[in-house]
């Protein structure tokens, strides 16, 4: 009994630093739509979403909220976000009061409700005009109302640059600190949903390729449904591409049974991490100590062969400096990381691939990785992103350099990446 006490007021203990470091006083409802036109410079991010949260009838500042909806529902979503310099690459400029100031916050330009038909069609529209006809789909994580998911992916839509149509797959999260068994449980519940939303993608013709982004909880809600699909149809659907999981919120050992069960023909897989996530200290000590698949070290055993055998990539972004205070949400406030991840979906290059790959843009240090197939060898690449020298950072705002060119320049610093062998 007095180690369960212990461990209650271990996890209090943190809850209560967490809640200190979480956003506070921020106005709620962003998606009641300004008639104020953005000014010149200004970016418009045009989204669908796909959701399991109920409406809220006569809110249409909050458009959805936490409560479970009994089926699928969706939406239309326009923001506009301030001109560059305006703004910092890699933080979502919440509006100070409502309506915001669309010369130096981001403001809802449009958010209608479809109805399934209406959302396929608006797909197929959106996808016709495109030129990759790619879909980035994202799910977002744990502790997230509705208009955060919309404007943290509007976020890092833009910033990344990615050539790619923007779906945000949110689930009824309750956006508050202390619902984590509320969200879980939502996260679960929404599972069969995003299968459903995965597989309609797949079958439709206007869909060329598909890219999954998931962020802590999120991410078991999408291997979830990712195994269920590989259950269902004995594989994972070829138009998915790449499958990129940052700080996942997962069991280490479920994590890796749940990419095992995917199947040999399962496409690559980029694994985010950072050992100073306090979100996951949390969570791991809310789950008896048992460590999370965001939390790990990958250049250690067992983790390092592990994840070798299934064919994982894994970034290390324990050194990456960031503006939020848990730590969590690297993958996206990062304007290196960010921009890391759009370069390569520009490229239409995955994450993992060696050709003018990350290892070579940064400078390489081999390291043995143990594989199944004999095929061990991967890269780790060492340095501290805070001190990206000035003319890297001068480099990382030219908007007209090449893809190619800015990687080379801009991540010649950062991450540890840990490839397995091919």
């Amino acid at each position: 009994m007095s180690a369960l006490l212990a461990r209650f007021a271990r996890v209090a203990g943190l809850s209560t630093a967490l809640a200190l470091g979480a956003c506070a006083g921020r106005p709620d409802g962003f998606l009641a739509t300004t008639h104020v036109a953005p000014p010149p410079g200004a970016s418009r991010v045009e989204m669908l979403v796909a959701t399991m949260r109920r409406p809220t009838p006569g809110q249409p500042d909050k458009m959805f909220g936490s409560d479970r909806a009994r089926r699928m529902l969706f939406a239309d979503i326009a923001v506009s976000i301030p001109p560059d310099s305006a703004r910092e690459i890699g933080e979502v400029q919440w509006p100070d009061k409502l309506p915001g100031d669309p010369a130096r916050e981001f403001v809802t330009l449009r958010a209608d409700q479809l109805d399934a038909a209406g959302a396929r069609a608006r797909l197929d529209q959106m996808l016709a005009q495109s030129r990759s006809r790619r879909v980035l789909l994202f799910v977002h994580g744990y502790n997230t109302r509705f208009d955060d998911a919309v404007y943290r992916f509007a976020q890092i839509a833009h910033d990344s640059r990615a050539d790619a149509l923007p779906l945000l797959f949110t689930w009824p999260s309750r956006g508050r600190l202390l619902a984590y068994t509320y969200d879980r449980e939502s996260a679960t519940y929404s599972r069969d949903a995003l299968e459903g939303v995965l597989q309609t993608l797949a079958k439709d013709p206007a869909v060329g390729e598909i890219d999954i982004l998931a962020h802590s909880m999120g991410n078991w809600a999408t291997l979830e449904a990712l195994h269920q699909m590989a259950v269902r149809d004995k594989r994972i659907a070829p138009k998915i591409r790449q499958i990129v999981l940052a700080s996942p919120d997962v069991d280490f050992d479920v994590f890796l049974a749940q990419i095992e069960g995917m199947g040999e023909h399962r496409p690559p897989i980029t694994l985010f991490v950072s050992r100073d996530d306090k979100a996951l200290a949390f969570s791991a000590r809310l789950w008896g100590d048992v460590a999370r698949a965001g939390a790990i070290d990958p250049k250690v055993e067992p983790y390092k062969s592990e994840l070798a055998k299934l064919r994982v990539t894994t970034i290390d972004l324990s050194d990456v400096k960031s503006g939020d205070p848990l730590n969590h949400s690297k993958f996206a406030e990062s304007p290196e990381i960010v921009r890391l991840i759009g370069a390569r979906l520009a490229a239409g290059q995955t994450l993992t691939e060696s050709r003018s790959g990350i290892g070579e843009r940064v400078g390489v240090a081999a390291v043995g990785v143990a594989s199944t197939v004999g095929q061990g060898v991967g890269v780790a690449v060492s340095a501290p992103l805070a001190i990206v020298d000035p003319q890297t950072r001068e480099t990382l705002g030219e908007r007209t350099m090449g893809v190619g060119e800015s990687l080379g320049q801009s991540l010649r610093s950062t991450v540890d990446v840990v490839t397995p062998g091919r």
